[in-house]
């Protein structure tokens, strides 16, 4: 399966970004290829299964559905995850943990693989065998988080989980972790008998879900008169030109022109031609992201560990509010700044790791291939250096006004979780729906050149 810098959108290299057929013309050659038709029901099986899934919940005695709206309220990392669950965090489901240990699994991985030499050796030239070994142990790891990740939101739920005893805890998190894998099983049946990456399409099937109880949040809100009409209409203006920046922004590439060396074989000349490296501007996807709001997210975590009005669980609060954006404080403002620092900061760390100038630079003159005006090898290695640093920090700027959209709505209509459907949570339905139409696409393109 593909690791989270596909899954989540940014995958390097992938070639031209934007789709050649329109929309419509896309699903009506789709729907007319049995094939094609044939994977798309599949995925729609798929989604029908999640669905289900996100509303069985764990038996857990005593559980109190009220505390859990109490948590959920002013946490902005539990209502990331209950918005990308479709609600299964709220209801306590089997999928409560959905797949952010498979994915927090898979980065730590390929960091690994990037800083230990062997590893990265392997995945060089092991071809298929060091894949199936890399697969191994990001499942391996993914259990392991499963019990760290479960136990740490227990800990986090305070009073909506004190009456547990050590047994009903211990079961809830077996509970959990079987979810977890059970949804990367389904994520990897999707993969193979599907279409897109399955991984990506869960989690794009569980921000679909959870949007009908947004707009139900939006009607009553405006029936009982809290909102007015004229913030309704705001607001979906800005849905919509929020939609298209992050469009435009996801499909942005700068290309760099290479020159292929003519050679003579005999009477023939081969070579000469042009082509380009795309850089993607949104390399690093929604990862960046999701780092940052899980920092943030650290000091009410460690706070929770400790008993309710305990010197250190206040000290932890007080500093919890220096790193949640809220633009009605001034510890919100600073909040802010941190919360794009982080953003700033992932985004080049994660890009570092995609993009290894040296070896492309390398790779491109041992091919006799250049670039117009730039000497091969250290001088291809500073220029690509300063090309994508120059358009990572543009992608880096564009992921932190993604990002901070979310916390500025509730300056315009005070609805509780109306947010989640704006920033991290469009960026990443915008570019799992681009990537899967692109490959629906691919697939229409070689069957018609097959035949």
């Amino acid at each position: 399966m593909r690791t989270p810098a596909g899954a989540l959108g940014g995958a390097p290299g992938s070639g031209d970004k934007s789709l050649r057929l329109s929309l419509a013309d896309t699903l009506r050659l789709a729907w007319a290829d049995e094939d094609l038709r044939r994977r798309i029901m599949f995925v729609i099986g798929i989604f029908l299964i999640y669905a289900l899934g996100v509303h069985v919940p764990v038996p857990i005695p005593g559980f109190d559905p009220a505390q859990m709206q109490k948590l959920l309220e002013g946490n902005a990392f539990f209502n990331l995850l209950n918005t990308f669950g479709g609600g299964a965090f709220k209801r306590i489901s089997i999928f409560a943990l959905g797949l952010g240990p498979y994915i927090s699994g898979s980065i730590i991985m390929q960091v690994l693989t990037m800083g230990i030499p062997s590893w990265k050796e392997e995945m060089k030239e092991g071809g298929e065998y060091a894949r199936k070994q890399q697969n191994r142990r990001i499942r391996l790891l993914t259990l392991i988080l499963c019990v760290f990740q479960g136990g740490g939101l227990l800990s986090q739920m305070g009073s909506a989980t004190l009456h547990l005893s050590q047994f009903a805890m211990f079961t809830t998190i077996v509970f959990w972790m079987c979810g977890s894998m059970f949804l990367l099983w389904l994520g990897e049946q999707v993969t193979e008998r599907g279409i897109g990456n399955g991984v990506s399409i869960l989690i794009f099937a569980g921000i679909v879900i959870s949007i009908p109880n947004v707009i139900e949040i939006v009607a009553k809100a405006v029936r009982n008169g809290s909102v007015q009409w004229w913030q309704v209409v705001l607001i979906c203006a800005l849905f919509f030109l929020t939609t298209f920046v992050v469009v435009y922004f996801t499909i942005a590439q700068r290309r760099i022109p290479i020159e292929h060396m003519r050679r003579n074989f005999g009477t023939k000349s081969v070579g000469g031609q042009v082509s380009y490296l795309p850089v993607s501007l949104n390399m690093a996807g929604v990862i960046p992201i999701i780092f940052a709001l899980a920092l943030t997210n650290l000091p009410n975590m460690f706070g929770g560990m400790f008993p309710p009005n305990h010197p250190a669980q206040q000290a932890l609060q007080q500093v919890a509010r220096f790193f949640y954006p809220n633009f009605r404080s001034w510890e919100g403002w600073v909040g802010a700044l941190v919360y794009t620092g982080m953003i700033f900061f992932f985004t080049y760390f994660y890009t570092a790791l995609q993009y290894n100038v040296e070896d492309i630079a390398d790779n491109l003159k041992r091919h006799g291939s250049f670039i117009r005006g730039i000497r091969p090898g250290k001088q291809t290695k500073e220029f690509l250096d300063g090309v994508i640093s120059r358009v990572t920090f543009v992608g880096a700027g564009f992921l932190a006004i993604i990002a901070l959209t979310q916390f500025i709505l509730p300056l315009i209509a005070s609805i509780q979780n109306l947010g989640l459907i704006f920033g991290t949570s469009l960026l990443i339905m915008v570019s799992v729906a681009l990537e899967t139409m692109r490959q629906i696409e691919a697939n229409l393109m070689a069957k018609q050149y097959e035949g």
